[in-house]
């Protein structure tokens, strides 16, 4: 049997699995980086370069409620909020989410995580979301380019990723929107051709594993900071940051409906979803009962 495909984001969010990989050593499965986010980690699924993903919560249940079969839910990843940072040019005149109506923002790509929370911010600022403005600029690099050659106004991306360009000067913070919602899941492709079941259900149990070693009290106290360190470089300062705001599941295999629930909700009433004309969604279309438990 082929190793699976997994698709992740090279962020810090992926210590876990990025551990399980380096010991695995591509015996089961192997991992495809996507720099641009879950819209290209949707997108690969679709395209069967990917049998997994390790995604963003928000954009793989929108993209299940507006019909895609690439995928289902199969576990859990991150048990907290994402705190998205809204970022701006170096020299914009934006000083404050506020200024930001009306103006064109930047996203990785449609259906990504930046883009769905930009409707969670007009949601919250009373902005109608219909009139909402996009420009694609695939990663991070081509955002922050945007935002400082004044195609776009502002664009909005995890805070600690994007920290250390604001600390070289290369874009400035002007708020912050947390997620309402457990902010990463994983999600498989649902023929057994692409990811047999059982294959699936070990990787799970193998990831769940080094979730609960890195999640561990020593683990956050030691190791972990050591590994983050060294694979993305980030100052001790941030790194204890944000493991003090970070939670992981005790069991990947296990999905809340809560979670589904709550994340459909908030989506419909920022207009980023439509309620289906049969008036509401069914959980089991979400996820693949067949290998996660959906509590």
């Amino acid at each position: 049997m082929a190793p699976l495909r997994v698709g992740y984001v090279r962020e810090h969010f992926s210590s876990p699995l990025l551990q399980f990989e380096a010991v695995d050593k591509g015996n089961t499965f192997t991992l495809v980086e996507c720099p641009s986010g879950t819209g290209q980690l949707i997108s690969r699924l679709t395209n069967d370069e990917i049998d997994i993903a390790v995604a963003l919560t928000d954009p793989l249940i929108a993209g299940i409620a507006k019909g895609s079969t690439a995928y289902k839910l199969v576990g859990s990843y991150v048990s907290t909020p994402l705190n998205w940072a809204v970022i701006t040019g170096k020299e914009t005149a934006y000083t404050s989410i506020q200024d930001l109506q009306n103006t064109k923002l930047g996203i990785s790509r449609h259906g990504s995580g930046s883009q769905t929370m930009a409707y969670v911010m007009a949601l919250q600022q009373g902005w109608p979301t219909d009139s909402l403005q996009f420009q694609v600029n695939n990663d991070i690099a081509g955002l922050i380019a945007s935002v400082n050659d004044g195609s776009t106004s502002a664009f909005m991306w995890e805070w600690f990723t994007t920290k250390p360009f604001v600390d070289a000067g290369q874009a400035r913070f002007i708020g912050s929107v947390p997620t309402p919602w457990p902010s990463w899941m994983i999600a498989a492709h649902p023929s057994p051709g692409r990811a047999p079941k059982e294959a699936v259900k070990t990787f799970l149990q193998g990831l769940t594993k080094y979730i609960n070693s890195f999640n561990s009290e020593a683990g956050r106290a030691g190791a972990n900071q050591e590994f983050i360190k060294e694979k993305f470089g980030y100052p001790l300062e941030d790194i204890e940051a944000w493991l003090l705001t970070v939670g992981y599941p005790d069991d990947c295999a296990v999905i809340p409906g809560d979670v589904i629930r709550n994340t459909l909700e908030v989506l419909q009433k920022a207009g980023a979803i439509q309620t289906p004309s049969s008036g509401g969604y069914q959980l089991e279309q979400f996820v693949d009962t067949e290998v996660a438990n959906l509590s």
